[in-house]
């Protein structure tokens, strides 16, 4: 229809199926989003209203722990994997602050989040993105991008905020994360955030986790609220770093980070960084 959502979004981009991205980008107050990942958004706002408080706070434990990366682990290469939209304070930004010139490769397989990638990227030669999908690790490690970027002699930052949950238990999400670790030489870090279900721990927002869990199941196809057991086997056999998997404000939090109160969300989006010994 002329005018429509369909006829405005760019080429590819069916609008009438929601997107992870762009619920999160909805989440975040972006403007990249649709009619339909609007009502995804609202519904999930109705079980957990404080859901832009756990979207915001996922962006602040990138921005301190790529920060942390580049300033103090010294690794000057980044891989993030399941990108998203472009915000404020990408990797490449939060990085190339501390460290000029440090390189990053994007990957995603949303077409607006390509669009919108190759768009900021344009004339960024320390910068790319890639057309791939998390459960292809040896597709994003040998393309050519990616090694035109990365140097696998050097320590590498392996990025994967708030990715593995939208994956299936048999789809092995341990065993994907392991396939993109294993080449990535000694002294490579790995940043995890992942929906957690409390369980034990706070069971007054365990019932809110597995209602968001089936919600995310039915209009997105995707969604795994995992245990703290369950998401601590992603750092098998790396150095779990202090504070260890945390609520994601509770990761070596800063000054003038966003405080919110402690509601349905905070127990239930968890992250941490490893390094490979």
């Amino acid at each position: 229809m002329p005018g429509s959502e369909q006829d405005s979004a760019p080429s590819g981009i069916d609008t009438t199926k929601p997107s992870v991205a762009r619920v999160y980008d909805y989440m975040l107050g972006g403007k990249d989003n649709y009619e339909i990942d609007r009502h995804v958004a609202q519904a999930a706002l109705r079980i957990a209203p404080d859901a832009p408080e756990a979207a915001l706070a996922n962006r602040e434990f990138l921005r301190r722990t790529v920060r942390y990366l580049a300033a103090e682990a010294g690794i000057r290469q980044f891989l993030d994997v399941g990108s998203g939209l472009p915000t404020q304070g990408n990797v490449h930004e939060v990085a190339q602050a501390v460290t000029p010139g440090a390189h990053v490769v994007y990957v995603d397989h949303d077409p607006i989040v390509l669009a919108h990638g190759r768009a900021l990227l344009a004339v960024d030669e320390t910068t790319t993105i890639i057309d791939a999908d998390v459960r292809e690790p040896e597709k994003i490690l040998d393309d050519p991008r990616t090694r035109a970027l990365i140097d696998f002699g050097e320590p590498v930052g392996l990025l994967l905020f708030a990715i593995l949950h939208h994956l299936k238990d048999e789809e092995d999400p341990a065993g994907l994360a392991a396939r993109l670790l294993r080449p990535l030489p000694p002294g490579s870090h790995v940043v995890i955030s992942h929906f957690h279900n409390p369980m034990e721990a706070h069971p007054e927002v365990s019932e809110q986790a597995f209602t968001a869990e089936k919600l995310f199941n039915e209009h997105l196809g995707t969604g795994r609220w995992r245990t703290r057991e369950e998401i601590l086997a992603f750092f098998d056999g790396l150095e779990l770093l202090e504070p260890g998997l945390v609520p994601l404000p509770e990761w070596r939090p800063e000054t003038g980070d966003h405080r919110a109160a402690p509601g349905i969300t905070y127990h239930t989006f968890v992250g941490g960084v490893a390094r490979k010994p």
